[in-house]
């Protein structure tokens, strides 16, 4: 069909986290560049499969930009060449005809590789677990005026929560820093009353884990919110530090 594309792909094969891995190289032709660039690969599983190959594990779930599970580092890029989207926002009108696509899985140690472009993150279930929530019974959901909040709080609050965990930031990061992720948790409880009850321990012990986990310390550079997908903002790893001394003075005090 007029306006397809033909690409060649270099796609990171790995068992496992036990085992080398390497790149393989595919030609895919009639790539249409309306083709999301996950549906790009199910075009590519599907060849692999009528080749009696086997296909490119890959992580997927929603497709709407909203679970985060689709992460690819692609071209160097997490989530590839675009900002503000993940993979599967990413469309292939944003490649041309010929180019060369090098797609690799999320690069840190606490992300180990669980088969070729799928990667465990537990370790962020871990230090949500280990201080992001509530433990208050906040009942049903109540009427917008009967706990007044104020409006930059709330915003914050809400441009915090939008964090969804896929882990592009730590794939961003020189160091693997997930100071970010950490950061946006921590803060979306921290402007809100419902999450005051575990406010003096909460950033303790989220940091603590997050350092437990194996992830670096932050570089500074901002390239974890240039390549976040929904741009969190590099104030709420301020947010954390003062929360953090101020949880330190607090449970020195005791």
């Amino acid at each position: 069909m007029e306006g397809n594309m033909s690409l060649s792909l270099k796609v990171w094969r790995q068992s496992n986290k036990d085992t080398a891995g390497g790149f393989e190289n595919y030609k895919l032709d009639h790539v249409s560049p309306d083709m999301s660039f996950l549906e790009m690969f199910d075009v590519l599983n599907e060849q692999l499969i009528e080749e009696g190959k086997e296909p490119v594990s890959f992580d997927h779930d929603c497709r709407e930009g909203i679970c985060g599970a689709c992460s690819m580092y692609i071209n160097g890029r997490p989530h590839g060449p675009l900002r503000g989207v993940t993979t599967c926002q990413l469309h292939m009108r944003s490649f041309n005809d010929g180019d060369t696509i090098v797609v690799e899985p999320w690069r840190a140690a606490a992300f180990p590789v669980i088969k070729d472009l799928v990667v465990d993150r537990d370790a962020f279930d871990r230090v949500i677990s280990a201080g992001g929530f509530v433990s208050v019974n906040t009942g049903n959901a109540q009427d917008a005026n009967s706990l007044p909040i104020p409006k930059v709080a709330a915003d914050d609050a809400f441009a915090a929560a939008a964090c969804i965990g896929c882990g592009a930031c730590v794939a961003a990061c020189k160091n693997a820093s997930a100071m970010l992720f950490v950061s946006a948790k921590i803060s979306q409880l921290a402007l809100l009353p419902q999450g005051q009850a575990e406010r003096s321990i909460r950033a303790e012990k989220m940091v603590a884990q997050m350092d437990a986990e194996g992830f670096g310390a932050c570089t500074n550079t901002g390239a974890c919110s240039a390549e976040c997908p929904k741009e969190i903002s590099l104030e709420n790893i301020a947010r954390m530090n003062r929360e953090y001394i101020g949880a330190k003075f607090s449970s020195s005090a005791v």
